[in-house]
């Protein structure tokens, strides 16, 4: 009797590896912020912008913003489809929440209506064709209000329903709140009496830290890229290679090294009013990664200069290990990015004056008929003076080469 043996080989594979999220805005994006008058202030919606800006020059992407002080969801469902949709966006962030919950304890009744009316503003959307981030105000501070200690607290209940909302639809949700209220409870410890750090003047309109504090918790829940780009060199040898970054013209020596490099994009300029922020920011971390590592260096320590300016002073053993120059505040880098930002600022006045002088202008009865034409007509005549501006802020966004040099002190 022949005995067939059969020979089993198993193959293990590995599973894959579950792709990244893809990151909420793209090139050539048409992006709309709504919200109160957190949003009206221009702080963390500008930060937003600043980063898509510096991190995509060539994204060709358009910025718009419909905050107004004192609304609520049930206002931004009313306006939407005048102070929104009509200026066809493709991306839109709807962040209402904070006066709808009164700021006191929670109100079921005032919830229901704050439920509805998102997803009234989510389904017209939808129907439109544009994609909407969905994101939760950012928690209180109750080192400056003690009201705020119950608040914060409704706050919580209040926001709860937005995620289920967000994934009824298919939008995202960025839960703003949750990310905020882990960074200002460190603050609490750190800095009981928000001697320092203080993100919020009156314990939640924005002050410069806090908008960066919001721009970094919604950028960071849309899935936005750390890295900016980076470089790596050998003292030793001369060999470079670049990620998102070319690296050219190396000269090495005993002393250092020196070269040429020319990236894809430019790190956040991180302004002075920021810094008390970066300890819960993560220090950018996640958010605005422009590393240079340069290996085979002598012990010791180093200056960084770029075009001739020292930016940093550090070591051989962290140079080896990659140094982030992402928040230097000082040298060419940060002023190029400076300057984009101060466009951006000159940019939104007239985003500002088309939203606040133009389309929000209500025309008598007996003016519509001969009113409503002329005012679309403004409206468009603005529209071209924001998309003018926008070419110009890009233009002011475009990488340049610069020379490095890292120096033995």
């Amino acid at each position: 009797m022949t005995r067939w043996i059969a020979l089993l080989t198993l193959t293990v594979v590995a599973a894959p590896t579950p792709a990244a999220e893809p990151f909420f805005f793209q090139p050539k994006d048409r992006i709309v912020f709504l919200g109160d008058s957190i949003t009206e202030q221009y702080q963390y919606s500008t930060d937003i912008e600043l980063y898509l800006t510096t991190r995509f020059p060539q994204g060709g992407m358009l910025f718009l913003n419909a905050g107004i002080g004192g609304d609520t969801a049930n206002g931004g469902a009313g306006r939407f489809q005048d102070h929104v949709l009509s200026d066809k966006p493709t991306k839109v962030t709807i962040n209402f929440g904070m006066n709808d919950a009164g700021y006191g304890n929670f109100n079921p009744a005032s919830n229901k209506v704050f439920v509805e009316k998102t997803e009234a503003m989510l389904s017209a959307a939808k129907k439109a064709g544009v994609q909407v981030a969905v994101v939760s105000p950012n928690a209180v501070d109750r080192r400056i209000n003690p009201n705020f200690k119950n608040y914060v607290e409704t706050q919580k209940q209040y926001y709860a329903p937005l995620a289920e909302s967000a994934k009824k639809f298919g939008f995202p949700f960025a839960d703003q709140y949750t990310v905020t209220r882990t960074a200002v409870e460190a603050m609490e410890k750190d800095d009981p009496k928000a001697a320092k750090a203080k993100p919020y003047g009156d314990g939640f309109h924005t002050s410069p830290p806090g908008g960066l504090l919001m721009a970094h918790a919604i950028l960071t829940q849309l899935h936005a890229p750390a890295d900016v780009s980076s470089a790596e060199v050998s003292a030793k040898t001369g060999l470079a290679k670049g990620t998102a970054a070319k690296v050219t013209d190396v000269v090495a020596s005993a002393g250092g090294v020196s070269f040429t490099r020319l990236d894809d994009a430019l790190p956040l300029p991180v302004q002075k009013d920021w810094l008390s922020m970066l300890p819960y920011t993560n220090n950018l971390d996640d958010l605005n990664r422009y590393t240079l590592t340069v290996t085979d260096l002598a012990d010791g320590d180093y200056g960084v200069r770029i075009d001739g300016t020292e930016v940093t002073a550090t070591t051989a053993a962290a140079l080896a290990k990659g140094v982030n120059l992402g928040n230097l505040n000082v040298g060419p880098l940060f002023e190029q990015g400076n300057k984009v930002m101060q466009a951006i600022n000159a940019k939104n006045n007239i985003v500002k004056g088309r939203f606040f002088g133009v389309t929000r202008t209500v025309l008598p009865d007996w003016l519509q008929t001969a009113g409503e034409p002329l005012k679309q007509e403004e409206r468009a005549k603005r529209l071209a003076l924001i998309e003018k501006a926008q070419a110009d802020v890009y233009k002011l966004a475009q990488p340049t080469a610069h020379k490095f040099e890292v120096v033995k002190k």
